[in-house]
């Protein structure tokens, strides 16, 4: 233990005069379990401090072969190691000059043992949600319907909330939006995605209904579809299709309608016709296109945004199915994919396949600037990769 003359000692031979400094003297000595990489520091922004301060949990995810990402309730940020020149020590219960009371500041020395010390941090970065493995397990086994074998045989891929949250890299408020967004529905206590077909023929039903009925489509009774098709399909699933591919809304009376997304349902409907071909003639496909979607509503190729693909520059001119959430989740690899099906993009035609590469506050424009080259070709501008595609 140091005495006050031992300490004014040393701030003579350090030249130091006392009457500049605080009276309070902190005297740190190493505690007999200090040792390195017994503690980690972890740097938080105020957002989350407020977070844990008000009782909230952190969360860090991942699997062995993934990089740690740690998740609030609604945010999810990468964890970076930063090295720092100075060394760090933790002492408990060390009080800064503010913190210290009229007593303590009477007593001169503090005596404090470090309990840690380290030469690192982890440091956060916000970051998108890594989310294309969610739809990835999700499609490990698409619902088929209540007849099919494999659910009637219980050997399908079952996953609950609790078994994403562990396995998908996201914040919980980010992984049940996207299942929203994909839209997947919950059966029998488990998250489910409709097999294509199947979810076809959900719509298709209803389709057939509203134009039997001669509703209109921002009009149609959730009570009557039910009554009508529900001898043909469960009513849940009814239901969920009517969710999927429309609004939900009440009218005065308090009866449940819906009004049907014309963009969502026309381009569920150029996805079948799309999907089994290699190519298609445009001119043809956008008259078959018309002609299949319920009348009332006008198919257009802006609603095939990160979807399909046109080549403008094949003669006659083609169509092909391009569906972004098929493409690489990394930044580079998504372009080295883009790059590789076509040399050169114009950026409206590659916007919808990186738009949510974007970071928050980041630009469309920032990407193709970090990760494309542009050029002018017959007056327009074209964006190619800025290294070889093999």
């Amino acid at each position: 233990m140091r005495s006050r003359a031992e300490v004014d000692a040393t701030l003579q031979t350090a030249k130091l005069n006392p009457a500049e400094l605080l009276p309070v003297v902190h005297c740190l000595s190493f505690g007999p379990q200090a040792a390195a990489g017994e503690c980690c520091l972890l740097q938080l922004e105020p957002g989350l401090c407020a977070e844990i301060e008000a009782g909230c949990s952190l969360v860090i995810r991942g699997e062995k072969n993934e990089q740690a990402v740690l998740c609030s309730k609604d945010k999810t940020y990468d964890m970076k190691i930063a090295d720092t020149s100075n060394m760090l020590l933790f002492v408990p219960g060390c009080k800064t000059p503010e913190q210290l009371n009229a007593d303590q500041a009477s007593c001169n020395i503090i005596h404090s043992q470090i309990a840690g010390f380290s030469s690192n941090y982890w440091e956060l970065r916000r970051c998108r949600p890594k989310l294309k493995k969610l739809r990835k397990l999700l499609m490990e086994d698409p619902y088929e319907g209540p007849d099919s074998r494999k659910d009637q045989a219980l050997t399908f891929s079952k996953y609950t909330t609790e078994d994403l949250l562990s396995l998908v890299q996201a914040s919980e408020e980010e992984i049940l939006h996207h299942l929203q967004v994909i839209d997947a529905c919950k059966i029998e206590g488990y998250w489910r995605i409709l097999e294509f077909d199947y979810e076809m023929k959900l719509l298709n039903h209803v389709i057939q209904l509203i134009d039997s009925e001669s509703w209109s489509l921002s009009k149609v009774p959730l009570r009557t579809c039910l009554e009508e098709l529900g001898s043909l399909e469960p009513t849940e699933m009814i239901e969920h299709i009517l969710l999927s591919y429309g609004r939900k809304y009440f009218d005065d009376a308090g009866e449940v309608y819906f009004e049907m997304h014309e963009d969502k349902i026309c381009r569920a409907i150029a996805q079948m016709l799309l999907r089994n071909a290699v190519k298609f003639n445009l001119s043809e496909f956008q008259e078959v296109w018309q002609q299949s979607v319920p009348e009332g509503m006008t198919a257009k190729l802006d609603q095939l945004k990160g979807l399909a693909l046109v080549d403008r520059s094949s003669r006659p001119e083609t169509i092909f199915l391009l569906k972004v959430e098929d493409l690489p989740e990394g930044n580079q690899e998504r372009f080295n994919s883009l790059f590789s099906i076509r040399e050169k993009w114009t950026e409206p035609d590659i916007t919808p396949y990186i738009q949510d590469l974007c970071a928050e506050k980041q630009t469309v424009g920032a990407l193709l600037t970090k990760y494309a080259r542009s050029s002018m070709q017959n007056g327009v501008k074209v964006y190619n990769s800025r290294r070889p595609i093999s």
